[in-house]
């Protein structure tokens, strides 16, 4: 058998009694005060919005003694105007509607200010369901609504700082363009006896490419090209563009001969960057030599994509170079000089490396110079500005495959008019 309990000592019993009774004294006295100064406002108003019951902790916020509220003033008597338009609207209806709302923001009319609060509100109903009062909890908002104009502000000023920093990349976008503008010819020259186009696409407007070109005379008769790439991109790559192009341009007039001028490039840059960070460049230069009805081409590449000739009988053909090394890498490289003819209805291209490189298709793979050949093939000669136009149409097409700076120069002889073309064959 379990053992009893002990019986109580004499007056124990009593002693608990009195314990219970003090404890739920003390209860009922905490939960007066938990109401009465709660942090926040309570108060239940009669279905018609008569204030029946208020704390102490609203009444300091309206500055209101209590006679004066309860069985005297509504709960929309409360409210600022703005607030007394919203309970009316859509307050009211809602609770109605529900039987109870809660996190509804108000402003009420605090002692001498108007004061945001947070509105909770819920009706109590009878046994049978029908409605009694409505209690009502406040809470104060002040700091949240301080906090709230402190982001409202903070994103304004953000919003303002956007605007002005688009403001900023527009007009840096703008010098940018008038910048590397300046590193390209105005317009191409007009040649006698020869058609030219040429075209420059910019991948990133916040961003100075290394993509240079230009055509100019070297003598009587004689026109000098060239076609470059220097690697990287920003300012340290405009730096060497502008060197390139002069130092290019003072050679040809010195000493056209194409392997000439480029070895020259090369020592002006390796002696340039030699005792920093490198700074290299790819480039074709050559010289048009007219020769009645057709025009002689040489020229020589340093590390540069072949250079590539449309044929008047829609062929096309690779003008190759090959062992022509990076300019400016080596304190003496070697060049490959290459000639060619072109015929009446003959165009040659020449490109940077963003055209082959661009990626396409749901792999990204290379263009390549296969598919640049077979597109040239597919189009008919029509001349180097027809040609730059269709080029333009390819480079567009890649869309976000595109990623670096592409410049197009083409450079061809005028097709004969039938006419004359039927002479000839006589």
């Amino acid at each position: 058998m379990c053992p009893t309990d002990p019986a109580p000592e004499p007056g124990e019993e009593q002693n608990a009694a009195d314990t219970d009774s003090a404890f739920t004294s003390l209860l009922e006295n905490s939960a007066e005060e938990l109401y009465e100064h709660a942090p926040c406002g309570y108060l239940s108003t009669l279905m018609d919005g008569t204030i029946a019951k208020i704390n102490t902790t609203l009444l300091g916020w309206l500055g209101l003694d209590r006679s004066r509220v309860v069985g005297r003033m509504r709960f929309t008597d409360l409210l600022t105007v703005g607030g007394k338009l919203y309970h009316e609207t859509h307050f009211a209806p809602l609770l109605q509607m529900k039987g109870e709302i809660s996190g509804i923001a108000l402003d009420i009319k605090a002692a001498g200010e108007r004061m945001p609060v947070l509105v909770a509100s819920k009706v109590k109903t009878s046994q049978d369901g029908e409605p009694l009062l409505i209690r009502t909890t406040v809470f104060d908002a002040r700091d949240r609504r301080a906090y709230e104009r402190e982001l409202l502000r903070s994103r304004r000023a953000a919003e303002e700082a956007r605007r002005q920093s688009d403001a900023d990349r527009v007009r840096l976008q703008e010098a940018l363009a008038v910048l590397q503008q300046s590193l390209l010819p105005a317009e191409l020259p007009a040649v006698p006896g020869l058609e030219a186009g040429s075209y420059y696409h910019t991948a990133s407007p916040d961003l100075l490419g290394g993509d240079f070109y230009d055509l100019f005379p070297v003598s009587a008769g004689r026109w000098a090209f060239f076609l470059g790439d220097v690697c990287g991109k920003g300012p340290q790559a405009a730096a060497v563009t502008s060197l390139a192009r002069y130092t290019l341009r003072a050679a040809a007039l010195h000493d056209p001969d194409p392997v000439t001028v480029l070895t020259t490039l090369n020592t002006v840059l390796h002696e340039r960057y030699r005792s920093g960070q490198g700074r290299y460049c790819t480039a074709i230069f050559g010289v048009l030599e007219p020769g009645g009805s057709h025009v002689g081409v040489h020229l020589a590449s340093g590390g540069h994509p072949a250079a590539l000739i449309q044929r008047a009988d829609g062929s096309a053909d690779y003008l190759r170079t090959p062992g022509g090394l990076l300019i400016g890498a080596l304190p003496r490289a070697p060049f490959t000089a290459a000639r060619a003819r072109l015929q009446p209805g003959e165009t040659l291209l020449l490109y940077t490396d963003g055209l082959t490189e661009a990626r396409t298709g749901p792999d990204r793979e290379l263009y390549g110079e296969d598919a640049l050949h077979a597109f040239i093939t597919a189009r008919p000669p029509a001349g180097p500005q027809a040609l730059i136009t269709t080029l333009r149409g390819l480079l567009a097409s890649f869309d976000d495959g595109l990623d670096d700076d592409t410049a197009l120069l083409a450079l061809g002889v005028p097709a004969l008019p039938p006419t004359t073309q039927g002479e000839e064959l006589a």
